[in-house]
């Protein structure tokens, strides 16, 4: 049985858009692009491969894929410990406009997104990493199919974006199972669902 893996840059404030460059996603007037890259420091950025190597797949809302595959298969020789496992290993996309992916390794999922994570987290295999992909992981969360959040929660309030808990008035526990403050003050947290 798979597990589902969530992992984000999030602010204080919950939000997770547009957190590694100014123009990575400027959708409904968000102006603080890029926010998250002042408080990576060495820990950070060893977690962040660390989580990445150690998935078996990637999940991808259409947008975080676009975004993906237009950088990892042509990313540099200092780039290469996160290329290597995101060009090498299988990618599931869930889109509703997308009709043929380009990037070797990915596939399509079904228009029944969480019928279809379901199957593939009855595989045998490691975790599949979701990053990115708001809307993906509120299908997810809804559908209760996470089991996992892994957080680099940076101290920073950016008063609105996009945030991956959706606002459905749902309940759902959490245990902190591990963190980790670096030297930027941001907190590297990883949650396992309870119950």
């Amino acid at each position: 049985m798979r597990r589902v893996v969530v992992t984000e840059f999030m602010s204080l404030d919950g939000v997770v858009q547009s957190p590694m460059y100014p123009d990575e996603d400027a959708s409904n007037g968000f102006t603080h692009g890029g926010w998250n890259m002042k408080f990576m420091d060495h820990k950070s950025m060893k977690w962040t491969v660390d989580n990445v190597v150690a998935a078996d797949g990637y999940l991808f809302g259409r947008r975080t894929y676009e975004q993906f595959a237009s950088h990892w298969p042509k990313a540099g020789p200092d780039e290469q410990a996160l290329a290597k496992p995101l060009n090498e290993r299988p990618k599931y996309v869930a889109s509703r406009t997308l009709k043929r992916l380009d990037w070797s390794g990915a596939e399509l999922l079904s228009a029944d997104v969480a019928t279809a994570v379901a199957a593939l987290k009855n595989q045998d295999g490691g975790y599949l990493q979701v990053t990115g992909s708001t809307e993906l992981v509120h299908t997810l969360l809804e559908a209760d199919l996470v089991d996992e959040l892994r957080l680099m929660i940076d101290p920073i309030l950016l008063g609105g974006g996009k945030r991956i808990f959706p606002d459905d008035r749902a309940m759902r526990a959490w245990e902190l199972s591990a963190s980790k403050t670096t030297s930027t003050g941001a907190m590297l947290a990883r949650y396992d669902r309870r119950g």
